[in-house]
């Protein structure tokens, strides 16, 4: 039992990775300042949720929906609410996973103590291989109106109504694979 106890160990050592990046989880969607979810995001808050499908589908999906004919789709897209008029900008952002393996470079080492080098020269280690990588996918949605107010602030006076639209919408894009039918339903 000794003995097994360091090799579990010693196991457990090699077949571990490193976090050097870790994406947020994101469990229904956020309110949070653009700029602290990502680095270039615009310094408002922003809803924001994660995307399964792939890159451009909530483009296609705004650019069907709001009959906009790739004319300011991702930019400022109209829509009202209880009688007053808002825009909405959206941002497809990427942020993965980073962590490196060490299996890799303990293996490299270990060639390296056994060819006699001292310069420790990388034979099987590369970038590939040496780190660990998954993408996340998030889409950030900013509200404005035509005054250019941030709607989507604790103080704004139909910040709950906005939110429950974005809800809506977020929840009809991910239910829907054909976006030509989100123009019969509306």
């Amino acid at each position: 039992m000794k003995r097994v106890l360091p090799l579990l160990l010693l196991a457990v050592f090699f077949q571990s990775c490193v976090p050097l990046r870790i994406a947020p989880k994101v469990e229904d969607y956020k309110v949070t300042k653009g700029n602290r979810f990502r680095k270039g995001l615009p310094e408002k808050r922003i809803f924001v949720f994660e995307d399964p499908k792939e890159q451009y589908h909530f483009y296609d999906y705004i650019n069907t929906k709001f009959d906009l004919n790739d004319y300011y789709v991702d930019v400022e897209v109209p829509f009202q609410l209880e009688g007053n008029d808002y825009f909405f900008s959206f941002y497809e952002v990427h942020i993965s996973d980073k962590a490196i393996d060490l299996f890799p470079m303990l293996l490299d080492a270990a060639v390296n103590v056994m060819l006699g080098n001292e310069d420790f020269g990388t034979y099987l280690t590369t970038e590939e291989n040496s780190t660990v990588n998954s993408s996340n996918y998030y889409i950030a949605i900013e509200v404005f109106s035509n005054t250019e107010a941030d709607c989507l602030q604790d103080n704004y006076p139909n910040q709950t109504a906005i939110l429950a639209y974005l809800r809506t919408l977020k929840e009809e894009y991910l239910a829907t694979d054909n976006y030509n039918e989100v123009v019969f339903k509306n």
